[in-house]
């Protein structure tokens, strides 16, 4: 990148009320989407380890899953626009181009700019919304400001309160936040078994069992307070009404505009 013409300071556009649908036309494209969904699952039960582990700091544990998802969408775009994906979404951005490679590149790169922003921004929540169809999947990314929904589980880092405590209160307040930590990783672990659940193997799976599934998720922070809420979602099978033969951006669809209305607080602005 050459000067400040061509620094990425984000566009809430890219994103707002839009998804990702990839056709699934085959057990082996369902195989690989399920093998996907399965990482996300191993790696909310490795963040619930980690938690549940009082020598581990939280942020070990925050950082190493924003880490995950940050790999996981350059790997997205390196398969949608190459190496240079980056340059592939600047030139959508400038204008220099407008094709449906540009715009995916334009729509992950966005994703992941933002995925790197939560290290050091507060009060800027991650939701996705994860469908599963017969013949397709969507991937609706999703940023929100605040920190929390109506349904979220919160847990404290002592290592991020800015209270000055006197040693009786510093030590309840450890404890506390220990405590809180366990709570938040057995619910890691509880919602890591939903993304299993909705998103079977075709391997072993009917697919009258596996064509419909879907997740909504949600993860935020405020300060020394951090939240996590996952839930099953269900799609709508009067969606999409004509087939899709590649990755091509969609509108977000009815299941994520009924998520807003019943997970986020009302005074919360979907970015």
């Amino acid at each position: 990148m050459d000067g400040e013409r061509d620094r990425f300071n984000g566009d809430t556009k890219v994103l707002h009320q839009r998804a990702v649908r990839v056709p699934l036309p085959d057990t082996t494209a369902e195989r690989a989407f399920h093998e996907n969904m399965m990482t996300v699952a191993d790696a909310r039960e490795r963040k619930a380890e980690l938690l549940a582990d009082p020598e581990v700091p939280l942020l070990a544990a925050y950082e190493a899953e924003l880490e995950r998802i940050a790999e996981s969408f350059e790997r997205r775009l390196r398969r949608i626009a190459g190496d240079d994906y980056e340059e592939v979404a600047m030139a959508y951005a400038r204008g220099d181009r407008d094709d449906r490679i540009g715009a995916l590149a334009a729509y992950y790169f966005e994703g992941l700019w933002r995925i790197q922003q939560r290290t050091t921004i507060t009060e800027m929540m991650f939701s996705p919304v994860i469908l599963r169809y017969p013949d397709s999947f969507t991937m609706n990314i999703r940023f929100t400001d605040g920190y929390t929904t109506t349904k979220s589980i919160c847990y404290e880092s002592p290592e991020h309160s800015t209270e000055d405590l006197t040693d009786e209160y510093a030590e309840a307040y450890y404890e506390d936040s220990c405590y809180s930590q366990q709570q938040a990783a057995t619910y890691l672990r509880e919602t890591a078994q939903i993304i299993r659940e909705e998103f079977p193997s075709p391997d072993n799976t009917s697919f009258e069992e596996r064509k419909y599934g879907g997740i909504v998720s949600a993860g935020g922070r405020r300060g020394s307070v951090f939240s996590a809420m996952l839930e099953s979602l269900e799609p709508d099978p009067d969606r999409f009404s004509e087939p899709v033969d590649k990755p091509t951006l969609v509108e977000a669809g009815p299941e994520a505009k009924r998520t807003e209305r019943e997970l986020l607080r009302n005074e919360a602005i979907v970015l």
